[in-house]
């Protein structure tokens, strides 16, 4: 029976861009489960969290943190640069003060997702780098945020609840990859090929079983009509896949760090505000924030292409 296990999690991590699909479809066709585990993202994400942690480990990550110079340049590029930026084409163009402009905002001052290593070993690449900026970026949020939250006042009332999630945030992110590193460093200190092979295919599983909850706003949002669901999938497509491209390209990503650099860009915790935010106005982000998930579990796939032509 343990061989068949490890088969199954050698298949899932051979065919994870199908895994994170099959997410997505049970995310809409079961919104009864969907519902049901929408109250428990918190804790699965950190378990997410400490999983990426475990798998990476302590030597890959910290090993490369001495050049400290550049997580901390990806992160001021990707929280501080792109939502300036953001908000100066929004009032530009007379659209700033709008609920989509308003969760592009937020997704542009959210850091990368946890779930980010993960889609970088689907790409094949060396996930140490993106968990690199997803520590740094996620430690840094709190002060990252405020002058893009400075800029939003107007438009986001509730912007210190912000704040404080953002550093329960932080305290969940360092346990979680504290731990990560320890379990590996207890249990699993030196893994071999079949093993880490496994190891990535419980990670898809994990993001497989996560989207499920992040999809809860789907069918509310279905039911409003399909003119919405398209307007909101067109809004988040262009906002993610845009990114990834334009990083990409700027880069001619071919390292592992330029690859999870193009990959962070579009693949935002975006789903931190859901509990920051007044009720009043997640109600207004949710179709965004549900319909984001479809980008982001399909970067693999749709995008994938791309960054498995690169170098490692």
């Amino acid at each position: 029976m343990t061989e068949t296990l490890w088969r199954a999690l050698e298949t899932c991590a051979r065919h994870g861009r199908l895994v994170l699909v099959a997410g997505l479809v049970a995310g809409i066709s079961l919104p009864d489960l969907a519902q049901a585990m929408r109250p428990h993202l918190p804790w699965m994400v950190a378990v997410l969290l400490f999983f990426s942690a475990f798998r990476i480990g302590p030597a890959e990550t910290i090993g490369q943190m001495t050049r400290l110079w550049r997580p901390l340049r990806d992160v001021a590029l990707l929280q501080l640069l792109l939502p300036v930026a953001g908000f100066a084409l929004f009032s530009a163009i007379g659209v700033i003060g709008t609920i989509p402009a308003l969760a592009v905002m937020l997704m542009l001052s959210a850091p990368s997702i946890t779930g980010a290593p993960n889609f970088v070993v689907l790409a094949g690449k060396d996930p140490a780098p993106a968990m690199q900026i997803l520590i740094f970026g996620t430690a840094l949020f709190p002060l990252t945020v405020l002058p893009v939250l400075w800029l939003m006042q107007d438009a986001m009332p509730g912007a210190g609840d912000v704040l404080a999630a953002a550093g329960r945030l932080v305290a969940v992110v360092a346990l979680a990859v504290v731990l990560g590193f320890a379990a590996r460093a207890l249990i699993l200190p030196r893994p071999d090929a079949g093993q880490t092979r496994r190891l990535d295919g419980i990670g898809v599983i994990l993001l497989a079983i996560i989207v499920i909850g992040l999809m809860a706003g789907v069918a509310p949002l279905i039911d409003t009509g399909w003119r919405a669901v398209g307007f909101w999938l067109a809004v988040v497509f262009a906002a993610n896949f845009g990114l990834q491209l334009a990083v990409f390209l700027a880069l001619r990503a071919r390292t592992s760090h330029q690859v999870a650099l193009s990959i962070i860009a579009g693949n935002r915790n975006v789903a931190l505000f859901l509990v920051a935010l007044p009720a009043t106005t997640v109600d207004a982000l949710l179709p965004f924030i549900a319909c984001y998930q479809f980008p982001m579990y399909l970067t693999p796939l749709l995008l994938g292409w791309l960054h498995t032509r690169s170098e490692t």
